[in-house]
């Protein structure tokens, strides 16, 4: 399986392209990766894959263990034409008390188990069959000696009485089997009477007059070495192993189920297997709650943040194998050491330019570009606080290879992303848009940049509302949405209204009024959340 790589869940241009970019080289340096984003690609984004011409990232909803990340008995099934015997034996070499049952196309059929098949020995219907010719041969260890039904279904006799006493007070019809020894008036009896099948224990010769009564009559006839005690005793274990499901439906589960609800499911049901099935309805094999142990996490490598909160849902149950980013470092644990990289730095597709160069490996025209992009838009075409000398070289080269004056097609970039046309109050405030967290208090910071801040403004209402409503429906003590202008060179800060307070301390301002102006304040990461954090960490 491949090792999934993304950054935060409401992916900004940054971490969509140092995804694809360190997907690229982790591929060329021979590992097995794929780019993933968390949510909806914001129009800066798409306006930077378009021109570069760079297919976007498929959407990645969680990274929760689901049932295809256990070690369960794949392909443990069985036709449910297969003998009972079949069952039994498969339930005690695989060492499993169960076993999923499915059609000639493989559909889940039903499961069985030991105890049904113990069940069916003690109670089940001993004088029906209902099998075919070949399960006979296979149980009965039998010799085919005449073939004319692929299909066997009647009522057993055995021939235990005498033999006049069966001529004279037994009917034999097409619906009996026989089983029967070298009692030749019997045999004789039996195919003219047209039995369905003739059983021969003890490898009982059939003359050739009978034998040809038999051809005449269509009378199926096997040869067993078997006596005729044991026989009996075995014959039911040749029945097909659908005729002994029972009249429950059986649960099941999809191999993209999440193993929380499996436990949860398992809770109340407490049964020891379940089937797996695929959404097509075809069976997978067995899942036994001791597999569970067993698990094989999703790998990932996370780009652009290292916070719980931003990450995939279920980023607890995942194995992180590395992170790289240029934030400060959050309360994210992992369960093994891993290689972190954090650079201060202004945008971590630079970091991922500093690993090309590193490792020696050819940029190509379209991986630039999107290294290109991450950098130009996290730095606002290296105007941002945050830009270093590492960025400007990183950008300085980048547009070399993407063939592009990097200050015009940053331009052209950040006014792809300015557009309100369209967009909601949510749009907006989701465009770019990261949680945090500091002493169990939990606040997002939603940045969107603009030229035009009295479109904004004149709704301003209606964004508040939206902050309001995030803030009460999540718990957050802060809901903030920084509007920035950069030809201004300042942001204008939204709030919820019961994070007023907020705002006053950090500003050290007094009734402040929203869509307060804050000049130089264009970093989020620089000028924004070290301030916030700051009160909440007092």
């Amino acid at each position: 399986m491949a090792t999934f790589i993304f950054g935060h869940k409401k992916p900004d241009t940054d971490s969509v392209m140092s995804a694809i970019g360190l997907s690229y080289l982790k591929n060329e340096l021979g590992d097995k990766t794929e780019p993933r984003v968390l949510g909806t690609i914001n129009k800066e984004s798409m306006f930077a894959l378009n021109y570069f011409n760079i297919s976007i990232p498929r959407y990645l909803n969680d990274v929760k263990l689901q049932v295809r990340d256990i070690n369960y008995h794949k392909n443990l099934f069985l036709k449910e034409t297969a003998p009972i015997y079949d069952g039994y034996n498969y339930m005690v070499k695989k060492n499993v008390t169960g076993i999923p049952i499915v059609k000639d196309n493989n559909d889940f059929s039903g499961i069985i188990t030991i105890k049904d098949t113990s069940r069916n020995i003690l109670r089940g219907d001993l004088d029906e069959l209902y099998t075919s010719y070949d399960n006979l041969i296979k149980v009965l260890k039998a010799k085919e000696v005449l073939r004319f039904n692929d299909e066997i279904m009647g009522k057993i006799l055995v021939a235990s009485y005498k033999s006049t006493t069966i001529l004279n007070d037994v009917k034999f019809t097409r619906d009996h089997i026989l089983i029967v020894g070298d009692r030749h008036s019997v045999i004789e009896y039996a195919v003219n009477s047209g039995v369905q099948l003739l059983i021969l224990t003890g490898n009982a010769e059939i003359k050739d007059e009978h034998l040809e009564i038999a051809k005449k009559n269509k009378v199926n006839i096997i040869k067993s070495g078997m006596d005729t005690y044991h026989l009996s005793r075995q014959i039911t274990l040749a029945n097909y192993i659908k005729t002994i499901f029972s009249n429950t439906v059986p649960t099941k589960f999809y191999d993209t189920d999440f193993i929380d609800d499996v436990i949860d499911i398992n809770e109340k049901q407490r049964h020891t297997n379940y089937p797996v099935i695929n959404k097509q309805g075809k069976c997978l094999g067995l899942l036994r709650i001791n597999d569970l142990s067993d698990k094989v996490p999703k790998k990932v490598i996370l780009v652009d943040h290292n916070e719980p909160l931003q990450s995939a849902d279920g980023i607890e149950q995942a194995d992180i194998l590395e992170i790289f980013d240029h934030h400060n470092l959050s309360a994210l644990t992992t369960k093994a050491p891993i290689n972190y990289r954090n650079m201060a730095v202004g945008s971590t597709c630079t970091i991922v330019y500093i690993m090309f160069v590193e490792r020696k490996i050819k940029i190509p025209k379209s991986i630039a570009g999107a290294l290109l992009s991450g950098i130009l838009s996290d730095t606002l075409i290296l105007r941002s606080p945050t830009t270093t000398d590492r960025d400007k070289e990183a950008v300085h080269n980048l547009s070399k290879i993407a063939e592009v004056n990097y200050e015009d097609y940053g331009m052209e970039l950040l006014k792809a992303g300015t557009s309100l046309e369209g967009m909601t109050p949510e749009d907006v405030l989701y465009n770019d848009y990261k949680l945090y967290t500091v002493n169990n208090n939990k606040f997002a910071v939603g940045q969107f940049f603009t030229m035009n801040f009295d479109e904004i403004k004149k709704d301003i209402t209606k964004y508040v509302n939206t902050l309001n409503t995030v803030a009460e429906t999540n718990g957050f003590k802060l809901v903030c949405l920084y509007v920035t202008d950069i030809v201004k060179n300042g942001s204008y800060v939204l709030f919820n209204q019961k994070g007023t307070n907020y705002i006053e301390l950090i500003y050290e301002k007094q009734n402040v009024e929203e869509g307060l102006f804050i000049e130089g304040c264009i970093s989020r990461k620089k000028h924004v959340i070290p301030l916030i954090m700051n009160i909440f960490d007092n």
